[in-house]
């Protein structure tokens, strides 16, 4: 690494090739996904990717690639902040401590880093250019005709010719200079919304949906989350939706992951229903138009614009009691029941069985048959899902179903197939009940032409529109923490927001004493959010002359999640010291730009776990594609190839009280474990240190060495599969290299026991039938079946040469081992009497004649059992293969005196006579 071994050149720049060099055409450009530098330092699963991509990239090295991989840290978020308030150093201080130690780590591995390009998220000059991300994206909006991205400078001679209309439909050039700017603020990629956010009070702060359990609690520290209204920065990666979901099928990536990616986006088909209340309009999404005639009853979410304004001052005459959350009045009971789900997440609400809501004393009309409908308002549904209220037609849905059970509704049965009297029924089936007066019958009708008959007349009635919907929401994009990106944005005394200038950019993180953010009480609900920045007041209130002369202009005191930083860093290792650009277009162009029509272009490989599928990646992508939009890349998705690595797993063991024990003190008898002679209970699941189980890799190479944990973890199974750790399998490993060095190199001299000997044909049929497998396995990242081809090759070359080994056998052999086991082979080629490095031979070619068997031998069969297994010529056809099979001695014999029925011959395979 000290010598550059690994340094890759760049087209142009700073890291471009010496003069007279050449740059090489075939590039490689292998990333692993952002590691976080904790301050518990690596156990020896999280190392498993990053050992597979260096094999990866040292072999197409030997290939002859310009390979591009290095390693930098996602340093910026909430773990790294709260280990630092733990600990009471500032988060810089334990963040630069902990890369240091990762680093240590790592190298210790020997992985092939191209350590120029290696960044943190938390270097000023790495976030002035996610600042600068922001900005393009802020002063950006979504033309829906081009179906892209465009400068907001694009955007105001269209509204001022008249071609585009603002969002509220006023005449830009009527408006003054605020309101203008707000109109063209509510085109913005990057926009302010009063939305309705998880919030944390134990935390003091807003945490994203992944950050919050499915019981409605923080992830870190197990706090109660609240959903509350707040203004907040939004992304508007909606805008994307279709592009998001289209474009998956560029990519070569796991099925898997582009389903769950599918699923996030949520596309779905359907039509825009309006149901009248009281002279309010309802309006629902539904891809079941055709079961309109079976809506019974309405649901609104509880936070819905329209709950307050419908709410009757008392509930009608009769109203069922299981209606009224046990209150006099539905306002009562509508501040009752909000006040009762607050702590409710997303998830909880959505997957909670016990169907509860309230009655708001309201009704609407079904469009379709004018029935007067009772209006509720249930946790189940979701103000960010489709527009926030639903018809329910329970017949036909499991959860408008149990809803309808618990308050006595009407479930009316339009779709014919089941006994709904028992359970909804959501299966296919044909249409009934479901006719009026207006012209709209669509009895008999399977599902897809009912619901093409269904919106063709609600479109004709004027009663709804045909709508394609998402369940994706746009993405929240600020966080109440001090460890984190700041915003280039600043306020003036009206409170309108305005973007810094480029030439300002980084806005650097102030340092400050206390960084702590302001907590309350956890259980208390009602609490505002207070950033940490706001404390840091000189640096909060700022002289600024912004094209209107000195002003005083207060900074955004929240900062970028942690999700930015991670979103472009691909584009960063490629230019990882350009002062000008975010990365310079020749650079992208040559690592990640498409190599021919219709590729989507990215980087080459880019390995991680299967738990950023949805959130990671997504983010990644809009990023990417925003930029593409611009011009600042030429590539259309960040990433062209994915590979998801399983995990290195561990047992645990808990004591009587469910605590954990420290796993290498556990004793087992008799297939029982004990812990200081107490009986523990023993798991098997994921390694770490909260689990006392975590194996760090230091003492793994202390006693073992390095190579011998890069052979172990790369042959414990496929990569794509998760494998249990055992520390004493480590050896199995260990001694295979010690075979390999005796093999080479005499234990007495320490000389190469190689010899100039000329190979036998069984030599160079081991050998160039090793290198042909090999070489496929190392390609496709089957490793673990490498491991074992070396194994089976240094075994037969131990046993054929007990004294001194043909040289012509061992060099491809070291060379071979290189990728996987890089010290020892480097040692054992220079005991070969090489100079340079191993790192960049050739890899071996191998030829296509000695894969081939001159002979082979088949399994005899006489009557259906085998009776003896015959050496034919492999080229040889069905009559010469059963005369050679009747020369041999067993078979004859076996035949004597016997009429030969049928012979049968499955070529390679294996011979069946039939004999009477």
């Amino acid at each position: 690494m000290d010598n550059g071994t690994f340094n890759a050149p760049n087209p142009v720049g700073d890291l471009a090739p010496a003069d007279g060099q050449e740059l090489p055409k075939d590039k490689l450009f292998v990333q692993d996904m952002f590691p976080y530098p904790s301050g518990a330092g690596l156990h020896v699963g999280h190392p498993l990717g990053y050992i597979a991509t260096d094999v990866y990239a040292r072999f197409h090295r030997m290939m002859g690639r310009n390979v591009l991989h290095t390693l930098g840290y996602d340093a910026f978020g909430l773990p790294a902040e709260q280990y630092a308030i733990q600990t009471g150093t500032h988060p810089r201080t334990t963040t630069m401590a902990n890369i240091e130690n990762m680093r240590r780590q790592l190298d210790a591995l020997g992985l092939g880093h191209d350590r120029r390009r290696s960044i943190a998220t938390t270097d000023p000059e790495y976030y002035r250019w996610t600042q600068w991300i922001f900005l393009q994206i802020y002063n950006a909006w979504f033309d829906e005709e081009q179906q892209k991205a465009r400068r907001i400078d694009e955007l105001i001679p269209l509204l001022e010719s008249g071609a585009l209309q603002t969002k509220d439909g006023r005449d830009y050039n009527e408006l003054d200079d605020v309101e203008k700017q707000q109109a063209l603020d509510e085109f913005r990629l990057v926009y302010r919304s009063n939305s309705m956010v998880n919030w944390c009070p134990g935390l003091g702060t807003v945490l994203a949906n992944e950050e919050v359990t499915a019981e409605g609690r923080s992830e870190r520290g197990n706090f109660p989350v609240f959903r509350k209204n707040l203004s907040q920065w939004m992304m508007r990666i909606t805008a994307y939706s279709d592009r998001l979901i289209d474009d998956l099928e560029l990519l070569d990536w796991p099925e898997k992951v582009k389903s769950m990616q599918r699923n996030w986006i949520g596309r779905s088909r359907g039509a825009e229903v309006d149901f009248d209340a009281s002279g309010h309009t309802i309006r629902v999404f539904t891809t079941r138009p055709d079961t309109l005639f079976g809506a019974s009853y309405m649901v609104l979410a509880p936070e819905h614009e329209l709950v307050d304004v419908l709410v009757a001052d008392a509930f009608p005459e009769g109203t069922d009691e299981r209606w009224t959350y046990g209150a006099a009045t539905p306002a009562e009971a509508v501040e009752a029941y909000r006040q009762a789900i607050a702590a409710k997440s997303d998830v909880e609400r959505q997957e909670n069985k016990d169907k509860t809501g309230v009655f708001l004393g309201a009704y609407a009309t079904n469009p379709v048959n004018g029935a007067q409908i009772p209006v509720f308002i249930a946790d189940y549904v979701l103000t960010g899902y489709g527009t926030g209220a639903i018809m329910a037609v329970p017949a036909h849905d499991d959860r408008d179903y149990e809803f309808a059970t618990v308050f006595g509704l009407p479930i009316l049965e339009v779709v014919a197939g089941g006994d709904v009297t028992e359970a909804a029924w959501t299966g296919d089936g044909t249409l009934v009940n479901s006719a009026n007066q207006e012209g709209l019958d669509i009895n008999g009708l399977n599902k897809a032409d009912a619901i093409e008959r269904t919106i063709a007349w609600l479109v004709a009635e004027g009663k709804g529109t045909e709508k394609i919907q998402y369940k994706l929401r746009d993405w929240l994009f600020a966080r109440q923490r001090y460890w984190g990106e700041p915003f280039p944005i600043v306020y003036d005394a009206q409170g309108q927001a305005h973007a810094l200038p480029e030439s300002m950019l980084p806005i650097e993180l102030p340092e400050v004493e206390d960084y702590k953010p302001v907590s309350f009480d956890p259980d208390d609900a009602d609490s505002e959010p207070q950033p940490p920045l706001a404390k840091a007041k000189e640096w909060v209130e700022v002289e600024l002359d912004l094209g209107d002369g000195p002003q005083i202009y207060t900074r955004d005191t929240n900062v970028m999640p942690q999700w930015a930083g991670s979103s472009w860093y691909q584009l960063r290792y490629i230019d990882p010291n350009n002062d000008d650009a975010l990365v310079d277009i020749e650079n992208e162009r040559y690592w990640t730009g498409p190599q021919f029509d219709g590729d989507c272009g990215g980087v080459d490989l880019y390995v991680g776990g299967v738990e950023h599928a949805v959130l990671h990646l997504l983010y990644s992508r809009f990023w990417h594609k925003v930029l593409y939009d611009l011009g600042h890349v030429t590539s259309v998705e960040p990433y062209r190839r994915l590979y998801n690595q399983g995990y290195i797993q561990a047992y645990a063991y808990t004591d009587a009280r469910g605590v954990y024990v420290p796993a290498e003190e556990v004793v087992e008898k008799d297939g029982r474990f004990f812990y200081n002679d107490e009986e523990v209970t023993q798991e098997y699941g994921k390694m770490g240190k909260s689990l006392k189980n975590a194996v760090a890799p230091d003492d793994i190479c202390e006693n073992y060495g390095a190579d011998t944990l890069r052979v172990y973890e790369m042959s414990m199974g496929p990569l794509d599969t998760s494998r249990p750790w055992a520390t004493k399998d480590v050896v199995g490993a260990q001694r295979f290299l010690q075979r390999l060095w005796r093999l080479v190199v005499s234990e007495e001299t320490g000389d190469a026991l190689t010899a100039d000997l000329p190979l036998s044909d069984d030599d160079n049929k081991q050998l160039h039938r090793t290198i042909e497998g090999v070489r496929d396995d190392y390609d496709n990242l089957r490793v673990n079946t490498v491991v074992a081809k070396l194994i089976e090759y240094v075994n037969y070359l131990t046993k054929t040469y007990p004294d001194a080994v043909p040289t012509a056998a061992v060099e491809p052999l070291v060379i071979m081992v290189a990728p996987v086991a890089p010290h020892i082979a480097e040692e054992l080629w220079k005991r070969l009497g090489h100079t340079d490095t191993v790192a960049f031979e050739p890899f071996p070619e191998f030829d296509e004649k000695w894969l081939v068997d001159d002979e082979i031998e088949l399994p005899v069969q006489i009557n259906g059992k085998v009776r003896a297994r015959v050496m034919v010529p492999a080229d040889a056809d069905q009559d010469a293969v059963v005369a050679r099979v009747l020369e041999e001695p067993r078979i004859a014999e076996a035949v004597a005196g016997k009429n030969l029925i049928k012979q049968i011959v499955v070529p390679g395979r294996m011979v069946n006579l039939v004999v009477k």
